[in-house]
């Protein structure tokens, strides 16, 4: 009988799959069917190699556009710009809420003066002094209810029609957010970030024209067997 290398025995034994990648440059190669949301829509279409969103939804809520993804310790990237006045982008990094579902765990709020963190973390205490005041129920399938801690804003300057580009590293509890390099960044540890990433969201107030964004990549940085406690 042919013996089977030891890596491939382990990897089979252990159910270890590949570390998660994403690139995505809105080229000829387009693939709108790794997004959660439609693409085109009435809001948002691809077009010279970025993504494009102009306008309103109608609903509570600016357009928004939705990427799954997969793993702990996450490097993801991406470049956007306003191409006029007004508007704003929140970008949202949604996990496991350690309860038995899945919710925004950080919010990275890019006002145009102004770059504003969020983290949402869960609970089972209803009266946590963090809860959610407006009304809102306990998950219906954890039953946690969502707390939110919001940092101060840091003033800087966002306005313009200048390409930025975010940065954010997860490594066990520890998420480094970046902007543009060295210009502004921000290292918050929370147990709640150890939790693994589900899904990417750009909720997108575009202003008096259009928000684009471009190069979006994702990267799982430690395997199953690494990853801290």
């Amino acid at each position: 009988m042919r013996l089977l290398p030891a890596l491939f025995l382990v990897a089979s034994l252990t159910g270890a799959a590949e570390p998660f990648s994403f690139s995505e440059t809105f080229d000829a190669s387009f693939d709108a069917s790794r997004f959660t949301t439609p693409i085109p829509n009435r809001n948002t279409s691809v077009g010279d190699g970025v993504l494009v969103t102009r306008g309103e939804s109608g609903g509570k809520y600016p357009p928004m556009v939705y990427l799954p993804v997969s793993g702990v310790d996450l490097e993801i990237t991406f470049r956007y710009r306003h191409t006029g006045e007004g508007g704003w982008l929140w970008f949202f990094v949604d996990g496991d809420d350690g309860f038995g579902s899945v919710d925004h765990l950080l919010r990275v709020k890019l006002l145009r003066n102004a770059v504003e963190l969020q983290v949402d973390g869960h609970t089972k205490n209803p009266a946590h002094p963090l809860r959610q005041k407006n009304g809102r129920d306990a998950d219906p399938v954890s039953g946690a209810w969502r707390t939110n801690e919001i940092l101060p804003a840091t003033k800087l300057d966002l306005s313009g029609s200048d390409w930025r580009m975010v940065k954010l590293v997860f490594s066990g509890q520890t998420v480094k957010v970046s902007i543009d390099g060295d210009s502004w960044s921000e290292t918050l540890s929370r147990p709640g970030f150890r939790g693994s990433k589900r899904k990417l969201l750009w909720m997108q107030n575009a202003g008096r024209h259009s928000l684009e964004i471009d190069e979006i990549t994702v990267l799982e940085t430690k395997s199953n067997g690494s990853r801290d406690a």
